[in-house]
C-alpha cells in the first residue's frame, strides 16, 4: 500500500485531532524513500545539509541552488510525503528577494512549504509569501542562521522576557499567514505554551514533547554524525536491526509521545 498523500491540511487535521506527526531531514532520494516508506510525514531539506553533506562549520555558506539540488533529489524519491524546504541565510532579507528564492524552491526543486528563520521582523516576508500562496513553516528560538548574533548554539526562552517575545512572535507570524511553526532549543513549557495557543501545527527540535511533531537530523537520528551530537537528539540505529527499523523506532517514539523526554529536553 502507497503512503497516504500527506499536505498541509492534513497537518492541521492532525493537530485538530491530537494526532502527532513526525519529521526528518534528508537530501537525497534513498533517504527520502526510506522515509517515506517508513512512515514519516514530513521531510525537510534543510540547511544542516552543509554541515552534514559538505562539511562545513555552520549553515551559512549554504545557497539556493544547495537547497533545490537537494530538494529535488528528495522529490524524486519521496511522492507522498510534505516535503519543506530551507530558505537560506540571507534568500529572504526582502520580501520580493524572498518571493523569489521561494519560488525557485517550489518551481525547479518541487517543495510544498519553504521554511525561514525569523520573529516579527519576518512578518511582512511571511504575508507577502501567503498572499502569494506559499505555505511557510516559521522558525523561532534558537535560529542556526544569527548563530554569530546570539553568540552560540545556547537554548532561548529561558528568561521571561525571550519568553514572552517567542511567544508573541508565533502569534504574530500565523496573523500573518504562517501555515506552521517550528520551535528549536526553547525550554519545555514555553514550546507548550506555544503550541496551545496558536492553531496551526507546531514542530518542535530541543522543545520537549508538548509540541504537534517532532524533527532532527536524519544523522543525528542515525548516530553517524561525526563529532558531538546534540543534547536533544537520540541514537535510534543503536539495538535496531536496519535504518528502516530505526526510522520506524523514532516515528513511533514520537506519535507515542515517549520522544523526547527528559533527557531530551530542556527546562
Amino acid at each position: 500500500m502507497s503512503p497516504r498523500k500527506i499536505t498541509v491540511s492534513t497537518l492541521k487535521q492532525m493537530k485538530a485531532e491530537g494526532e502527532r506527526f513526525a519529521v526528518l531531514t534528508a537530501y537525497d532520494a534513498s533517504f527520502a524513500y526510506q522515509l517515506e516508506q517508513n512512515g514519516v510525514e514530513v521531510i525537510l531539506v534543510g540547511d544542516t545539509l552543509g554541515m552534514v553533506i559538505q562539511g562545513l562549520d555552520t549553515t551559512l555558506p549554504v545557497s539556493i541552488d544547495d537547497v533545490i539540488y537537494h530538494t529535488r533529489a528528495v522529490r524524486r524519491g519521496a511522492t507522498s510525503v510534505l516535503i519543506m524546504a530551507d530558505m537560506p541565510f540571507m534568500s529572504d532579507a526582502t520580501p520580493e528577494l524572498a518571493v523569489r528564492n521561494a519560488g525557485r524552491l517550489m518551481k525547479e526543486g518541487g517543495a510544498h512549504i519553504v521554511k525561514l528563520e525569523g520573529g516579527a521582523n519576518q512578518e511582512e516576508v511571511v504575508r507577502r509569501l501567503s498572499e502569494l500562496g506559499i505555505p511557510v513553516c516559521s522558525h523561532l528560538g534558537l535560529q542556526p542562521q544569527s548563530v554569530h548574533k546570539l553568540g552560540g548554539y545556547k537554548v532561548q526562552g529561558r528568561e521571561a522576557s525571550m519568553a514572552e517575545q517567542i511567544l508573541s512572535d508565533a502569534g504574530r507570524l500565523v496573523e500573518a499567514g504562517a501555515d506552521m511553526l517550528l520551535l528549536e532549543c526553547v525550554p519545555r513549557e514555553l514550546a507548550a505554551q506555544v503550541t496551545n495557543s496558536v492553531s496551526v501545527p507546531v514542530i518542535g527540535i530541543g522543545a520537549g514533547p508538548d509540541t504537534d511533531a517532532q524533527v532532527l537530523v536524519l544523522y543525528d537520528m542515525l548516530g553517524i554524525t561525526p563529532g558531538h551530537r546534540p543534547k536533544f537528539s537520540h541514537d535510534f540505529l543503536a539495538g535496531s536491526e536496519s535504518i528502516a527499523d530505526a526510522i520506524q523506532a523514532y516515528v513511533e517514539s514520537v506519535k507515542q509521545g515517549s520522544f523526547p523526554d527528559a533527557e531530551h529536553s530542556f527546562k
